[in-house]
């Protein structure tokens, strides 16, 4: 059972919140703060690398309850700069996310009120925010304004902090499917599991790769993956995939949506307070069904900026932004949620088919 002292969540704005702090000799740290509506898969998102740079606040209450598994991780580490819930399993008997969360530095609050937190960013926004052990609330204030703006500081280009520095090649499990190219963009493991079970290799490359490495590798088809940020800070990655375009046929997931929708001149803005959990309901018009799906993205594609070439095939039954894309003509498809989920349901996974069976072989044909 870990020990616990006093602890604070405080925002840009001003506003404080008491809770309890676990762990020892955790350091303070500063971060987005977003929220997330899913029940589990705590350690599928804090291993996401879509969460770099956020403080990341659980809506349901119970976090830690049924323990860890390795196996569930997105990646090789934990992206979070925080966990903040409800309640936290604490018990003698049972702490492993705590301890898990220590091991990586992972500083952790609970026992706050999360509803409050919650209405305060989906009515104002997801400001920066810090996560600080502190004897007072000025004390806590005054550390975080410091953290606050020293992580200000760094690069503007998160999907290149998150992407692999170099290619990587991986065998697939299908021995006549395609050799598909991944631009990474801060990939979630799953994404790569789904593809590999459908392609006979895939050849990873980081962001900032130019297109003439990836037409030299002789890929069939161009992946572009999730990722964290802002896509209006991406360097490359944007001009790479305009070059691409017609080219090669193109899938994107969330930031490669987003990075897709730029390379065909859209535009793309901040969401409020974004969408993420696994809860959210969107229609299909490609594979012509509604579903629920996990999503994780602060940003979205302007539908008014999309050209007359792409149609919009998915929607946020929320909100109405869009949700997908596609452009026959160019043979490229947006998808702003994650069809590989994890946590989440698994309603959309056809979707990676309809890019191997469709998109791909389309170009072969």
């Amino acid at each position: 059972m870990k020990k616990v002292e006093l602890g604070y969540l405080v925002l840009e704005t001003g506003e404080i919140y008491a809770g309890l702090w676990h762990g020892q000799s955790l350091p303070n740290r500063a971060g987005e703060v977003v929220f997330n509506t899913s029940h589990s898969g705590y350690e599928e998102i804090a291993t996401d690398p879509s969460y770099f740079s956020q403080i990341v606040l659980m809506t349901a209450p119970m976090m830690g309850n049924y323990g860890v598994d390795k196996a569930s991780w997105e990646s090789k580490k934990l992206w979070i700069e925080g966990f903040v819930c409800l309640q936290l399993n604490n018990s003698q008997r049972d702490h492993a996310w705590i301890q898990r969360l220590e091991e990586n530095q992972i500083p952790m609050l609970s026992e706050v009120d999360t509803r409050q937190i919650t209405l305060r960013l989906r009515n104002g926004g997801t400001p920066w925010g810090a996560l600080v052990a502190a004897k007072t609330p000025e004390e806590a204030q005054q550390k975080a304004n410091t953290l606050i703006a020293e992580k200000r500081k760094i690069e503007k280009d998160w999907v290149w902090l998150a992407s692999r520095r170099e290619k990587e090649i991986r065998p697939g499990a299908k021995a006549n499917g395609p050799r598909v190219g991944v631009l990474d963009f801060g990939c979630k493991e799953n994404i790569l599991r789904e593809l590999e079970s459908r392609c006979s290799e895939l050849v990873i490359f980081p962001s900032r790769t130019a297109v003439g490495e990836i037409l030299s590798a002789n890929v069939d088809g161009l992946m572009l993956t999730n990722g964290p940020g802002d896509p209006g800070d991406v360097q490359v990655a944007p001009g790479t995939v305009r070059e691409l375009l017609g080219v090669k046929p193109i899938f994107g997931i969330c930031m490669g949506h987003q990075v897709l929708g730029l390379a065909l001149g859209a535009k793309t803005y901040k969401l409020k307070f974004g969408h993420r959990g696994s809860n959210h309901p969107i229609k299909d018009s490609l594979l012509g069904k509604v579903y629920m799906t996990s999503q994780n993205h602060g940003y979205a594609v302007d539908l008014i900026s999309l050209p007359a070439h792409t149609k919009v095939t998915h929607v946020n039954l929320n909100d109405n932004t869009v949700a997908g894309i596609y452009s026959e003509s160019k043979n490229c498809l947006g998808i702003q949620y994650h069809p590989e989920s994890h946590p989440g349901p698994h309603d959309a996974v056809g979707l990676f088919d309809f890019f191997i069976d469709q998109m791909i072989k389309k170009e072969k044909s």
